[in-house]
């Protein structure tokens, strides 16, 4: 064969190949563009959950091929659960404790269990804190027997918490004078004299209890360790926190509480490999994370199977414990 024929001969071929390998190109991205869309439910634009959604979005785009992540606006934890029962995002921000009634169907989801939830990772703490004033006299949860206390926003994750730590000291909303009200509300009620205790539930600090402590001398209430133990065993997404002196003005104790976890959700369409790359994607790049919001430097690959209340994606547990 003279070499001009053969050069015409592998050109042909190779352009076959090109071509045979554009096609099964295309053929690839198609199936992966439709598993790899991913749609993550954050919170309020205002919120935590928003910015650290937004950054979860942009690592995984950069780390995971063909990947297409987007962050948006949602209200927050409830709804993420809703959103991921009925398919419109696939991964999602939400409190443990809510996953862990979606999960069992009590609280806010009596008699509307969620079967399709998978668990990523748990990330950051958001703490159980019991507020009063100082000058209240009030000095431990046991004394707020026949007080006004301000438990959170009727059918709320904050009014189930303090409806169960209440219990670990032996007390029910008969035992004192119950209201809900809203973080700002209660700081107010507290300022005014309304209320003479308030529960919420938050990464610390919170601004509710910063502007309260900016005017008002105030002391957090413990929830003592064998109180804690208590209510670990019946709740397993509690987890034990401990207040730093300083963090709120005027107020120099380490308070000693329990907190829930905000923790990364995804629904059962999320296969385990793609619950790996998400896990191995995301805490291989935490410093995006805590440039994202402050509470970023609490989410730590250690940390990441703490309080887990529901069974994880395969993948994701994969990753943890290797």
């Amino acid at each position: 064969m003279k070499f001009s024929s053969l050069k015409k001969v592998l050109a042909i071929g190779l352009a076959a190949v090109v071509v045979v390998g554009a096609l099964a190109g295309c053929g690839d991205n198609k199936a992966g563009a439709q598993k790899k869309f991913l749609n993550i439910g954050t919170g309020g634009t205002a919120g935590t959950y928003y910015p650290i959604g937004g950054a979860m979005a942009e690592i995984l785009n950069k780390n995971i091929e063909g990947m297409n992540a987007t962050a948006q606006s949602t209200g927050a934890s409830v709804a993420n659960i809703n959103m991921l029962k009925d398919g419109s995002i696939d991964l999602a921000i939400i409190q443990n404790d809510i996953t862990y009634y979606a999960a069992n169907g009590t609280e806010m989801f009596k008699d509307k269990k969620v079967d399709n939830l998978r668990g990523i990772a748990a990330l950051y703490p958001e703490t159980c804190q019991a507020v009063t004033l100082e000058s209240s006299g009030i000095k431990t949860i046991a004394d707020l027997k026949g007080k006004r206390v301000s438990v959170g926003a009727a059918g709320s994750g904050v009014e189930a918490n303090a409806r169960q730590i209440l219990a670990a000291y032996g007390l029910t909303y008969d035992d004192i004078q119950v209201q809900y009200l809203s973080f700002g509300e209660s700081s107010s009620a507290l300022k005014d004299g309304n209320v003479d205790a308030a529960f919420l539930t938050a990464g610390f600090p919170t601004a509710a209890v910063q502007d309260l402590a900016s005017q008002n001398k105030i002391r957090i209430l413990a929830v003592d360790p064998d109180k804690a133990d208590q209510l670990i065993s019946q709740y397993p997404f509690y987890t034990k926190t401990v207040i730093p002196a300083g963090t709120y003005a005027g107020f120099d104790e380490d308070v000693s509480t329990v907190s829930v976890m905000a923790m990364l959700v995804a629904s059962d369409k999320v296969d385990d490999q793609m619950g790996y790359d998400i896990a191995k994607a995301l805490f291989t790049n935490l410093d995006r994370l805590k440039e994202a919001h402050s509470v970023g430097k609490l989410i730590t690959k250690e940390g990441a199977l703490k309080g887990m209340p529901i069974p994880m994606n395969a993948g994701a547990e994969k990753f943890f414990k290797e």
